[in-house]
C-alpha cells in the first residue's frame, strides 16, 4: 500500500507539474504558476498526511515562501510539523515515515518538528525562524493548535525589535552584493532592489500590524496607489524572471549570470537589434529592464522604510527652517509644503544643491523623496531651458563637497536622467566589452567619483601624482563635467566619442560656460581614449610618437586634464584592469609630453644622453668604477637606451658588465620598481626561437606577461627583459626569484623542441561573450619595422601561441606591448624579418596567427 501510494503521488505531482509549466509557457503568468504549483503540493501533502495516521492534535504548516502561498519550480517546500506535546515512540516512527515519503516523492523539503513552546523559543533566538513563522499557513491537521501558535506568536512579537533586526539583516545582505542593484550578474532574489527587498517590506508591515499586502499598504497611507501598483508590477517582473531561471537551469537558480541572460531574454520575446559593433543583444534589453525595475524598488523601498520607521519610532524634533521651501527635520531635508515641487519646479534641483552646501543633512525625508519622485516628470524641455535651473545644475557640479552623493541621489531618483535626456538612455545599459564591470551610468558616476577623489586630501595617498596635478588645476569642476559626458553616447551607434562631443558642446553652450572651458570639455570627451591608446600601444621611445601626441593635446592644461580623466576612466572600468604598469606608462607619457610642450627638444640624442647620465649616477651608488660600464655599453645601440629606463639600464649593467661575453646564459630577476610583479632579464647568445622558448616557460608557470623588450647587442647577444605578474609573488617572492633564475637558465642551456601550444581555458565571461579575434599587420610610419596588432579573448598561453607562430616564420621581435583589459587582450608587437618582404607570406602569417589565437 505504501509503495502504491508513493507511486500514485509521484505520478500526480509529475502530471500536475507538466500541466502547470506548459500553461506558463503558453500564458506567461508567473502568479498562476506559483499558485498552481503550491496547490498541487498542498494536495499531495494532505493525502500523505492523512495516510500517515498521525494523532489528531498535530498539524502540518507551511512556512517561509511556501507558507506565503508561492512555490517556484525548484524551491524548497518549507514545512513545520506542529505538535501539542513531545512525540512518543509511535508518533516519532510515523513522522519519520512521512518525511521519508516526502523525500521519495522528489520534494525538496525543509522541515522542523516542534511544539508551540519550541516554536516560540526558537523564534526568539533566531530572526530567520521568526520571519518564516510570520508567513505560516496551515495545510491540514489541528486548526485550533495552529491558531494557538498564531496567537502566542503575535503576543510575543516586538515590532520595533523585528524592524531593527530585519533592516540590519538587509544592510548586511546588500553589503554582500556590493550595495548596488547594478551588478552585471545580479541575484534577482537577494541583490539590492530584488525580490527579497520587497519581501522585507511586507514582513515589516505585517509584523507591525500596519498592512498585509501592497493594496492595504496603500490604504494605510504608507504608500500611494500609484506606488503600490508599481511595486506589484516590479514584483511580478522579478517573479517571472525567477521562474524562467528555475525552468532554464532545471534547478534552483536565482542568479542572472551571463550564461543564461540571452536565453531568458529570448524566452521573454526580446531579440537583438542592429549588427556588428552597433548590435544590441537581447540580453542587454533584458538587463536594462531589470535595472530600471530594481532602481524603482530600491527607491520605493527607501521611502517605505522611512515611513514605517516614523510609525514605529515617532520623533518629536522640531523642523528648522532652511528657506521658504525646505526645513531641516532631525538631520533630513524636508519640504515645507506637500506641493513645494509642483509650485516651484526648480526646487527639484535646489534640494540637491542644499545638501551639498549643508553636510549636516544626511538625506531626505520620505515625504520629500516621495514628492520628488512623483514630480520628476515636470523636468521637461522648458525646465531644462530655464536659466535658473541651468545655474542650479552648474552650482551642484561646482560644489566643494557632496557632488558624488548629489549625482548618485539624482540618478537614483531619475532626476539626473530627466535633466540630461541622453544620460537617461544609458541608465542600466550593459557593456559587453569584457572589461567594464559596471553599467554605463554607474561607470560614469564611478569616473566622476575617481576624479573628485583627486581633489580630496584624505585620498591623496591613493594616487599622489594625480592629487598633485589636480591641486594645481584651476576649476576642477570642468573635469567633472567632462567625466559626466565622456561615455554618455554609448550604445547610440557611431563613434561614442564624437557623439559625446556634440552633447557636451550643447550642454556647455546652453549653460553659458566660457569658450575656453567649453573647448576643454569637448576636447576631453572626444579624446578620452587617446592617451591610453598611445601609452599602451605605441612606442614611447619614438620621438615622432611623442611629437604627434603633443600636437594633439596642444598645451599643459589639456594634457593634464586628459591624463587625469584617463586615469579616472581606467580605474572606473574594473578593479582588474588597472595595474602599476599602466600607471607607469601613462605617467611616463605625461612627463615626456610635458617636457616637449615646455619647449624642450625631444630628440633621440637628448634622451640618450639623459638616460645614460642618470644610469651612471645610479651605478656610482653601487660602487662601480667610473669606466666599468664602457665595454658593455659599446655593444648596445641607441634603441636599447631609448627603450629602457635609467634604473633598468643601471640594473642590467651591474648584472652583466663583467659577463657580457659569457658563454652561459645569464638570468636576473628582481621585484619590479613599479611596485607590482617581477622584472626578468635574460642575456644569452642569440638563438632561434628564443622568445618563444622563454614564453613557453612563463606559460607553464602561469605567469602573465605585462611587457617585453627584445634587444640584440652588436656582438650577437640577446638581451630580453620581461615584466611578469602572478597572484602569489608577494607572498614568497624571494623563493620565486631564485627558482626562476635557476630553472630558466637550465631551460636555455639545454634547449628542447618547443612544446605544442596549449589551448588555455577561457573564463566563463569570455565563453559567453567571445570576441572576434583580429590580426593586423602593417608597416610602421618609417617603413623600418612592421606593427603587428592582435586582439582576442584572454586565456593562459595566448602569448606563447603567438610567439610560436612568429618563430616558425623566423620573425625578429623588438618589442611586445601586452595590454590586458579584463577578459580581453590587445597586444602590439614591433617586428621585422625576411618573410615579411613577401605579400603572400604576410597573408599566410596573419592566417596562421588567427588560427593560433582562436579557441
Amino acid at each position: 500500500m505504501k509503495k502504491e501510494l508513493r507511486e500514485q503521488l509521484k505520478r500526480q505531482l509529475k502530471a500536475d507539474r507538466q500541466v502547470v509549466i506548459a500553461g506558463f509557457r503558453e500564458d506567461g503568468k508567473p502568479e498562476k504558476l506559483l499558485r498552481s504549483l503550491r496547490q498541487s503540493v498542498d494536495a499531495v501533502l494532505t493525502t500523505a498526511w492523512h495516510a500517515a495516521g498521525l494523532p489528531d492534535n498535530t498539524a502540518l504548516v507551511g512556512v517561509g515562501g511556501y507558507g506565503r502561498g508561492e512555490l517556484f519550480p525548484h524551491s524548497d517546500v518549507d514545512l513545520l510539523i506542529l505538535l501539542e506535546q513531545a512525540p512518543d515512540a509511535d508518533t516519532t516512527a510515523k513522522l519519520e515515515e512521512l518525511v521519508q515519503l516526502l523525500w521519495d516523492l522528489g520534494l525538496e523539503i525543509g522541515h522542523s518538528i516542534r511544539t508551540v513552546d519550541e516554536c516560540l523559543s526558537e523564534s526568539a533566538a533566531d530572526i530567520t525562524v521568526q520571519t518564516s513563522l510570520l508567513e505560516a499557513r496551515i495545510i491540514c491537521g489541528d486548526e485550533q493548535l495552529f491558531q494557538l501558535l498564531e496567537a502566542r506568536y503575535a503576543e510575543a512579537m516586538d515590532p520595533r525589535a523585528f524592524f531593527h533586526a530585519k533592516v540590519l539583516e538587509m544592510r548586511q545582505r546588500h553589503a554582500k552584493y556590493e550595495d548596488t542593484a547594478f551588478s552585471l550578474e545580479p541575484n534577482c532574489k537577494e541583490s539590492p532592489g530584488g525580490l527579497r527587498d520587497l519581501q522585507v517590506i511586507l514582513w515589516l508591515v505585517k509584523a507591525s500590524g500596519l498592512a498585509n499586502s501592497w493594496r492595504t499598504l496603500a490604504t494605510s497611507g504608507l504608500i500611494t496607489q500609484t506606488e503600490a501598483k508599481q511595486l506589484m508590477e516590479k514584483e511580478r517582473a522579478f517573479k517571472d524572471i525567477r521562474v524562467r531561471l528555475h525552468l532554464h537551469a532545471g534547478r534552483r537558480e536565482d542568479r542572472l549570470v551571463f550564461d543564461v541572460q540571452t536565453a531568458i531574454a529570448e524566452s521573454l520575446g526580446l531579440t537583438a537589434t542592429g549588427s556588428g559593433v552597433h548590435m544590441r543583444r537581447a540580453s542587454e534589453y533584458l538587463m536594462q529592464r531589470y535595472y530600471w525595475a530594481a532602481k524603482t524598488v530600491t527607491q520605493l523601498n527607501t521611502i517605505l522604510l522611512q515611513n514605517i520607521e516614523e510609525r514605529l519610532f515617532p520623533k518629536s524634533g522640531e523642523a528648522v527652517r532652511i528657506n521658504e521651501r525646505f526645513n531641516d527635520v532631525n538631520g533630513l531635508i524636508d519640504i515645507v509644503e506637500d506641493d513645494t515641487f509642483e509650485k516651484t519646479p526648480s526646487a527639484m534641483l535646489e534640494i540637491f544643491l542644499l545638501m551639498t552646501e549643508r553636510p549636516s543633512l544626511k538625506g531626505m525625508t520620505a515625504r520629500a523623496t516621495r514628492a520628488l519622485w512623483h514630480e520628476r516628470f515636470q523636468i521637461d524641455a522648458a525646465f531644462r531651458a530655464d536659466p535658473v535651473n541651468r545655474s542650479l545644475f552648474l552650482r551642484i557640479m561646482q560644489a566643494p563637497v557632496g557632488i558624488i552623493h548629489a549625482l548618485r541621489r539624482m540618478n537614483d531618483l531619475s532626476i539626473l536622467g530627466r535633466y540630461l535626456p541622453n544620460f537617461r538612455k544609458i541608465v542600466g545599459q550593459m557593456q559587453h566589452d569584457l572589461f567594464h564591470v559596471y553599467t554605463v551610468d554607474q561607470h560614469i558616476l564611478m569616473v566622476v567619483r575617481n576624479m573628485r577623489r583627486f581633489t580630496m586630501a584624505e585620498h591623496a595617498h591613493e594616487y599622489p601624482f594625480c592629487s598633485q596635478l589636480m591641486a594645481n588645476f584651476g576649476q576642477p569642476w570642468v573635469l567633472f563635467l567632462a567625466a559626466l559626458f565622456h561615455d554618455i553616447a554609448k550604445g547610440r551607434g557611431g563613434d561614442h566619442s564624437e557623439l559625446g562631443m556634440a552633447d557636451a558642446e550643447q550642454f556647455c553652450r546652453e549653460h553659458g560656460m566660457s569658450d575656453e572651458d567649453t573647448e576643454l570639455v569637448i576636447f576631453l570627451v572626444g579624446n578620452h581614449l587617446t592617451m591610453s591608446q598611445v601609452a599602451q600601444k605605441q612606442d614611447l621611445s619614438d620621438p615622432d610618437v611623442i611629437q604627434a601626441f603633443a600636437k594633439v593635446v596642444g598645451d599643459e592644461r589639456h594634457l593634464t586634464g586628459l591624463y587625469l580623466l584617463t586615469v579616472a576612466d581606467i580605474r572606473g572600468t574594473s578593479p582588474k584592469v588597472w595595474n602599476a604598469w599602466k600607471a607607469k606608462l601613462l605617467e611616463d607619457l605625461y612627463k615626456i609630453t610635458l617636457r616637449v610642450l615646455g619647449g624642450e627638444e625631444h630628440s633621440a640624442d637628448n634622451e640618450l644622453r639623459n638616460r645614460q647620465q642618470e644610469a651612471l649616477a645610479t651605478l656610482r651608488l653601487y660602487g662601480l668604477e667610473a669606466n666599468a660600464h664602457e665595454a658593455f655599453w659599446k655593444q648596445l645601440d641607441v634603441a636599447y637606451f631609448l627603450r629602457h629606463d635609467a634604473s633598468d639600464i643601471a640594473w642590467q649593467t651591474r648584472a652583466l658588465y663583467e659577463r657580457f661575453n659569457s658563454e652561459q646564459p645569464v638570468v636576473k630577476c628582481r621585484l619590479a620598481p613599479i611596485g607590482e610583479g617581477l622584472q626578468i632579464a635574460v642575456y644569452i647568445k642569440d638563438q632561434p626561437d628564443l622568445f618563444a622558448r622563454i614564453c613557453s616557460y612563463f606559460d607553464r608557470k602561469n605567469f602573465s606577461i605585462l611587457d617585453a623588450k627584445i634587444h640584440t647587442t652588436r656582438h650577437g647577444y640577446a638581451l630580453d627583459t620581461f615584466l611578469v605578474t602572478e597572484q602569489n609573488f608577494a607572498k614568497s617572492y624571494r623563493d620565486i626569484i631564485s627558482l626562476i633564475e635557476h630553472e630558466l637558465c637550465g631551460l636555455l642551456t639545454t634547449p628542447e623542441p618547443l612544446p605544442a601550444p596549449g589551448k588555455g581555458r577561457l573564463s566563463r565571461l569570455s565563453r559567453t561573450f567571445p570576441i572576434q579575434p583580429t590580426v593586423d599587420l602593417r608597416p610602421d610610419e618609417r617603413g623600418q619595422y612592421y606593427l603587428l596588432s592582435v586582439a582576442a579573448n584572454d586565456r593562459t598561453g595566448l602569448l606563447y601561441s603567438i610567439a610560436n607562430v612568429l618563430s616558425k616564420y623566423h620573425i625578429n621581435l623588438h618589442t611586445a606591448k601586452v595590454m590586458t583589459l579584463g577578459e580581453r587582450v590587445e597586444d602590439v608587437f614591433l617586428i621585422d624579418g625576411a618573410a615579411l618582404n613577401n605579400a603572400r607570406n604576410q597573408i599566410q602569417l596573419e592566417t596562421d596567427l588567427l588560427d593560433a589565437i582562436k579557441v
